[in-house]
């Protein structure tokens, strides 16, 4: 019998790398589309909840109003 065998995983589509969905790239610059964390520096991003920016490293929140 050929078939796909018990408890096989399906094959997977390639996956974005979140990267790319980080930065903008136009010609010669280089351009960052979320916002930094002010405690700990440009190497750390706020990550975009539904009221509030909040850094995953250091706890820092900020409140956006919508």
């Amino acid at each position: 019998m050929a078939g796909p065998q018990k408890g096989a995983k399906p094959a997977s589509k390639p996956k974005v790398m979140a990267i790319t969905k980080l930065y903008t790239v136009s010609g010669n610059s280089v351009k960052r589309n979320k916002k930094s964390c002010p405690k700990c520096g440009e190497g750390y991003f706020l990550a975009e909840h539904k009221d509030r920016l909040t850094c995953g490293k250091c706890s820092y929140m900020e409140k956006t109003r919508k």
